[in-house]
């Protein structure tokens, strides 16, 4: 974000990974049904949740908790930004008023009591209402779209409003910028208008419709997120919904979704998911309209909880729905494109590891060298626990994947972990034991200081040849655990960009264990629990695995990962476990000479113009409100990632395939979207052959295998 501050994700879309992609029940949001203001006072069940969380946070987590005036400030500040995070309703007088008793928030929530929490949120529905209804008024007015202003669409850290004049001249502008955005999609006025008054009374609706568990959850969630971004609390319905969407199978399109302002923004899509497979929804999108079947109404969720749109989205395996989406690449004075995919079953077969062969790179035409895609680290826990004997494992497909490599007569091999956001703990661990003899592979700290170390399970080396992995901002957890392994023990070149930095452990607790004799549900926290170390002592947490060769694509790193999320645990180290390095590589030459390659290399120029385009919507804070400047910005953009895409690909004997077309050819789109995602992984084999030609390996005999 411009000016270094860091985006408040909200991690409430921890229970959203899940239900996103999970659950496959019901279909719509229930009919509207208002909750009036009287029951929007805190209730006696949540007063004891209330001191139960406490007693845990301070037992359980990882990180020290101390309940002080400080704390509690900064969790009523953070209560505020997530009601409120463009800073759209609240004046300046509301957050003064209640911050103002803030000293004494942590006597009463120490003692269990919530008034304030209510008291904020009835005052933000009393704003709602009233910011909607001018909204409403603005939408029967005519637009001057010649005139030559701007707006500023992220205020996330712009003062609040300090009169209702102030805040008018806001919603004058937001409404002006929400019309002239769907005005460059070609739609109508009376489209225009019709969907705008949807979308406003909507975001009405929607607040009218927060019970008090809702109100008592997003002020806890507020409060055990001022501690660490990853614990979270779940009410007793929210816990019911998780437990349903556990036990049903993974049905929907495969998308990490998380809520950022008023938008639903895909955070990741799943590898073996329609998202991904469609080669049209990418990380960073924006999802602003969902519509049932092929021809189903389309449906304005700009404002909608997160939840409420995921109920939208999910739905029975083989079902169509269609996403309108805002690229992330046209930031926001882009055009929407609208996109269709088919429901489906997530399984472990569509994330299983998958092989090809890069013959003869450019650099050592005589060199053969393997690629091994692994998209997630799974296991079949359930058919293990049957006494199967063939369960499904990344660790034994990988392995079967590599003997049918090396018969191929395999040089070399990269690991590709790009968009790996982990999995099993014991996947990671058994995988790294196919490349180094035996020793420890990760230290495990909990919030008691005892450090666990788990080891290679397996003595021996499956594979000892020429290593590299490949890694990318999306590679995290268990994939940061592998490649900091690879990193450490010596035994292969990292190349890519710096990985996630997610470190942590959570764990989910059931808070009626805490309250003996209550009969009533509590629901249940998620804490953060331990935390990740590699056997060289420092931490996955926070700075991820820095790649020995990096690839610079643009796009600021500290506006991703767990370095963009507020209250982060910093990056620690304890002492380092005991091993034996492999013999170290000078990875200087190579650096040079893939930095060389790389500013010849018309897929690196593609990828790297749209980063710097990227980055460029990431400082932007405010927009033009005069059409022809934002035709002129919209026009430009497509311009830039059209020309080089375009000059890549038939470059490569492609002829790129119109997204926007009314019929796209999905078999061109995918073949064009494996030749884009496979540019990355060309230089990083030509990386290894680089490495093999040093080490005079070239014309040793292929690298053995031992069982």
């Amino acid at each position: 974000m411009a000016g270094g501050a860091r985006r408040r994700t909200r991690l409430g879309t921890l229970l959203v990974f899940l239900a996103a992609w999970l659950c496959v029940s019901c279909a719509a949001v229930a009919e509207f049904t208002p909750v009036g203001m009287a029951e929007l006072f805190p209730s006696d069940r949540q007063s004891k949740t209330t001191l139960v969380i406490n007693k845990v946070l301070e037992r359980f987590h990882y990180r020290d908790f101390q309940l002080d005036d400080g704390f509690a400030q900064s969790a009523l500040r953070n209560y505020f930004d997530d009601l409120d995070p463009n800073r759209s309703f609240f004046f300046e007088r509301d957050i003064e008023r209640f911050t103002r008793g803030g000293n004494r928030l942590d006597d009463d929530l120490d003692a269990g009591k919530l008034d304030v929490a209510f008291d904020i949120f009835r005052v933000y529905r009393m704003r709602v209402d009233n910011r909607i209804e001018y909204a409403l008024k603005l939408l029967e007015e005519d637009f001057d779209f010649d005139k030559t202003e701007t707006y500023r669409f992220d205020r996330e850290n712009a003062d609040w409003a300090k009169s209702a004049a102030e805040l008018d001249d806001i919603w004058r502008k937001r409404v002006k910028y929400d019309y002239l955005t769907l005005k460059l999609s070609e739609e109508s006025d009376e489209e225009i208008r019709d969907q705008l008054r949807k979308r406003y009374e909507g975001i009405s609706r929607r607040v009218h419709q927060f019970t008090g568990d809702d109100v008592y959850q997003a002020f806890v969630n507020a409060y055990t997120g001022t501690l660490e971004p990853h614990t979270s609390y779940m009410s007793p319905s929210t816990s019911e919904n998780f437990d349903i969407s556990m036990r049903l199978k993974l049905e929907g399109i495969g998308a990490v979704l998380s809520g950022e302002n008023e938008y639903t923004v895909i955070q990741r899509t799943i590898a073996g998911g329609p998202a991904r497979q469609s080669g049209q929804v990418h990380t960073g999108d924006r999802i602003i309209g969902v519509a049932q079947g092929k021809s189903g109404e389309m449906e304005d969720v700009v404002g909608w909880r997160l939840q409420d749109v995921v109920d939208k989205i999910r739905g029975p395996k083989g079902s169509v729905v269609r996403l309108e989406v805002l690229p992330k690449a046209s930031g926001s004075a882009g055009r929407t494109r609208e996109v269709e995919l088919v429901r489906n079953e997530i399984r472990l077969e569509d994330q299983a590891a998958q092989s090809y062969l890069i013959d003869g790179p450019e650099n050592a035409p005589d060199l053969r060298i393997g690629v091994v895609e692994v998209p997630a680290f799974y296991r079949d826990f359930r058919a293990e626990s049957e006494g199967s004997r063939d369960f499904t494992s990344t660790t034994r497909d990988v392995r079967r994947l590599i003997k049918d490599l090396q018969a191929k007569g395999v040089d070399g091999l990269v690991v590709d972990l790009r968009g790996n956001g982990g999995g099993s703990l014991t996947e990671a661990t058994s995988l790294t034991g196919l490349f180094i003899d035996e020793g420890p592979v990760v230290q495990v700290k909990d919030a008691l200081g005892k450090v666990d170390v788990e080891v290679d399970p397996y003595p021996g080396v499956i594979y000892s040849g020429p290593l590299a992995v490949l890694v990318d901002r999306n590679s995290a957890s268990a994939s940061e655990i592998f490649a900091g392994a690879i990193q450490d023990y010596g035994r292969g070149v990292i190349i890519g960009e710096p990985t996630f930095g997610k470190g942590t452990v959570q764990t989910l607790i059931d808070l009626e264990r805490y309250l003996p004799g209550n009969s009533a549900e509590l629901g249940r926290l998620r804490l953060t629990m331990a935390e990740f170390f590699r056997v060289s002592g420092g931490s996955t947490q926070l700075r991820g695995i820095e790649p020995d060769i990096r690839f610079d694509l643009g796009p600021d790193l500290s506006e991703h990962g767990e370095r963009s999320l507020e209250n982060a645990l910093p990056w620690d180290r304890i002492r380092p476990a005991r091993y034996s390095r492999y013999r170290p590589l000078d990875v200087e030459p190579l650096r040079q000479r893939s930095s060389t390659r790389i500013r010849e290399d018309d897929g690196f120029r593609m990828l790297m113009s749209r980063g710097e385009l990227l980055s460029e919507i990431n400082e932007q804070q405010e927009v033009s409100l005069r059409e022809s400047e934002r035709r002129r910005e919209s026009e430009r953009r497509d311009r830039v990632l059209e020309e080089e895409r375009n000059r890549f690909l038939r470059a490569r004997g492609l002829e790129p395939v119109d997204e926007d077309a009314d019929e796209v050819d999905e078999d061109a789109l995918e073949r064009q979207q494996e030749l884009i995602d496979r540019i990355q992984a060309k230089e990083a084999a030509r990386i290894l052959a680089d490495v093999i030609v040093m080490q005079g390996s070239a014309d040793r005999p292929r690298a053995a295998m031992r069982d």
